[in-house]
């Protein structure tokens, strides 16, 4: 990993920072997503947050699908890039299988439930269904970018 450091104050206002974030697309074997509803907004969306700085992305997914779930899980691949250009926030999504424990709520999720394809797009935003729905296609790794509402780019 490259770090852009700089002494002129008017150069580091001008390098764009960049959070980076993971998240799980965990697939059942009968075909069900899982799926939290979020403590902070209601909203629902796949379990992920942002990567630790020495973290490994694949160690990231396991931990925070964990964390906010309660569902250990394997990491298979990068099935997606997406890029929220109003916050600055790339997130990285990988599909996952569970691999045990049992679904809990966390101080993160007030819900935690595993949803059909049809469920994810009726109870999602776009810019977070599209994520689940891209794992199942299989045409991967997807490269999108949004606005936080809708998507501005597709592949």
């Amino acid at each position: 990993m490259l770090l852009y450091m700089s002494n002129s104050a008017s150069e580091a206002q001008s390098t764009p920072l960049h959070s980076v974030s993971v998240a799980g697309a965990v697939v059942r074997e009968d075909g069900r997503l899982l799926a939290i509803r979020r403590a902070d907004n209601g909203t629902w969306e796949l379990p992920g947050g942002i990567l630790e700085l020495t973290e490994a992305p694949e160690d990231g997914v396991a931990r925070e699908v964990w964390e906010e779930t309660g569902i250990r899980v394997e990491v298979d691949e990068l099935t997606g890039v997406y890029k929220n250009t109003t916050r600055g926030i790339v997130a990285l999504v990988f599909r996952c299988k569970p691999s045990g424990g049992t679904e809990r709520t966390s101080a993160e999720s007030t819900a935690v439930d595993w949803l059909t394809p049809d469920e994810i797009t009726e109870r999602m935003a776009e810019v977070y269904a599209v994520r689940l729905l891209d794992a199942l296609d299989g045409n991967g790794p997807h490269v999108r970018s949004h606005d936080g509402r809708r998507l501005t780019t597709a592949q």
